[in-house]
């Protein structure tokens, strides 16, 4: 990770929480429960910044700098609240369309979901604040930029995240192999959102259970599965041609 997005030490990164700068992770080391610490994790909760304990080791293989136990680090993006894009969109006259992503750990392929995103010009990416790759100055790289354009939508809970779609019009498509129809004999010329899911388990089964249609992409070959960013790029392109985008 490059310097800049990183901050070192309790009371910077309380400062740093003050201060409104767009937070992806804080890393606290286990078993620290002095007074300050329990400032800090007062602060982050209060400004719904997303903490987490860790051993040391981890903290040491973040940086080798004086860190204190504790270290921040600092999102590439500044996220935006998903019911103003949804207004947005339908205020200009458009349908809302949507990527939500589900547990992608890899930043390279983060990226690239991105890049297809912003390409096929969706409304926004939707993550978790939790158990997905962080954007750092590495996701945007891997991104061409497609992050400097395109909005991300940070969520705490996403199973109200696609309650909240649904009641705004919007249908939820869940791309995965366990489905029993083709992605192909789907109605995509809706307001949409797009679950695109982890390359290890896929869709979690609680959002899978949410999704108003299921699709599957037909496999030909030995190999069971594309890469996620590959799927996605197949997903969201039938969709523009359904929609008949110029």
């Amino acid at each position: 990770m490059e310097k800049t997005e990183m901050i070192y030490g309790t009371r910077a990164v309380m400062e740093a929480i003050k201060a409104g700068r767009e937070i992806e992770k804080i890393f606290v080391q286990s078993g620290l429960s002095n007074d300050l610490i329990k400032e800090l994790v007062k602060t982050a909760a209060e400004h719904k910044a997303p903490y987490t304990f860790v051993p040391q080791q981890k903290l040491n293989s973040l940086s080798n700098k004086n860190h204190q136990g504790v270290i921040c680090v600092l999102s590439a993006v500044q996220y935006a609240p998903l019911e103003n894009i949804i207004d947005k969109c339908y205020q200009e006259g458009r349908e809302p369309f949507f990527l939500i992503v589900d547990r992608v750990t890899d930043v390279r392929n983060f990226g690239a979901l991105a890049r297809t995103a912003e390409c096929a010009k969706l409304d926004a990416i939707i993550i978790s604040d939790k158990g997905n790759a962080p954007i750092t100055g590495d996701a945007m790289k891997t991104s061409a930029g497609a992050l400097s354009h395109m909005p991300v939508c940070r969520v705490k809970d996403m199973r109200k995240t696609i309650q909240l779609l649904k009641e705004n019009g919007i249908q939820i498509v869940a791309c995965t192999e366990k489905a029993t129809d083709s992605l192909y004999q789907l109605d995509l010329n809706t307001p949409l959102a797009i679950i695109m899911g982890s390359e290890e388990d896929g869709i979690s089964p609680q959002l899978l259970k949410e999704a108003d249609r299921l699709g599957l992409i037909p496999m030909k070959g030995n190999i069971e599965s594309l890469n996620v960013s590959v799927a996605a790029g197949i997903a969201i392109y039938e969709a523009v041609r359904q929609k008949g985008y110029k």
